[in-house]
């Protein structure tokens, strides 16, 4: 009970935070996210045996900013491209070993993260999109913790998480359907069909990049990615679940025919 008080505390702090930089978009909500982003790559770094300050390190630091402001300025695709290079680039600085392939991979799934995040906001659907990608992340990592605890039973995935259950996985995803619902409609938005269907995608997709995030752990026989939120562990843990959720929405998107700088426009959402 104590370390649930403690995460409702950091939560109470961080969540009003994050909700504003969300609402007024622009700046805020780009510094919010290129903070993020560089944060997240410096514990994926260190938990996958790389220097926080190696020249891999820098480069997917430098990597991430790049993007960030290639967007910022109208450049979508130029921001797509760059997380590819400096991630190559990141390989080939660390002499192409197994180390230099984590921190690849790192500044792969950082940067385009950054991107996903920073394109969620873009276009006209951005605010009530990215609130419904906060609430339909948060909905499934509460409502999962919850029912998991409340009724027990078979473990989703024992050998990479041991407390997580399918009960838990199904109570998450349908609160997470029925708040981003709710949302939407609230917002006065059309089509709650396909944005029920698209919270459902997302939250699968969300309880799958926190089981990633703990395969890796136990990869790396770590606890936390860090020590950073007191109760949460490090942005990694808090954010991996968002991650892998605004990198599905923005590639969909992109496949559906959006653009490089709106593409949850593909999506066609009321």
């Amino acid at each position: 009970m104590s370390d649930l008080k403690l995460r409702f505390l950091s939560a109470i702090v961080l969540g009003p935070a994050v909700l504003g930089a969300a609402y007024l978009g622009g700046w805020p909500f780009f510094a919010v996210v290129l903070l993020a982003g560089i944060l997240f790559l410096s514990e994926w770094l260190t938990m996958t045996g790389s220097s926080q300050f190696g020249r891999q390190a820098i480069t997917g630091y430098g990597t991430l900013i790049i993007a960030a402001v290639l967007f910022a300025v109208g450049q979508g695709a130029a921001s797509i491209v760059a997380v590819v290079v400096g991630s190559l680039i990141a390989y080939g600085l660390a002499g192409f070993s197994r180390t230099g392939r984590w921190a690849a991979e790192g500044v792969v799934y950082s940067g385009f993260a950054v991107y996903a995040l920073l394109a969620a906001r873009a276009g006209d659907t951005g605010l009530v999109f990215v609130f419904f990608l906060l609430v339909v992340v948060w909905a499934t990592d509460i409502f999962a913790y919850f029912t998991g605890r409340a009724l027990g039973g078979p473990k989703l995935w024992q050998s990479v998480s041991p407390n997580k259950t399918w009960s838990g996985a199904l109570g998450g995803l349908l609160s997470a359907v029925g708040l981003g619902v709710g949302l939407v409609y609230v917002s006065g938005h059309s089509g709650l069909l396909g944005w029920g269907l698209l919270a459902a995608v997302l939250s699968v997709v969300s309880q799958g990049g926190d089981l990633l995030e703990s395969a890796i752990k136990r990869r790396f026989n770590v606890k936390d990615s860090s020590g950073l939120i007191p109760g949460h562990g490090g942005i990694m843990d808090r954010v991996d679940g968002l991650v892998a959720a605004a990198i599905l929405a923005a590639a969909l998107g992109l496949l559906a025919g959006g653009t490089t700088l709106d593409p949850i426009m593909g999506l066609g959402l009321g």
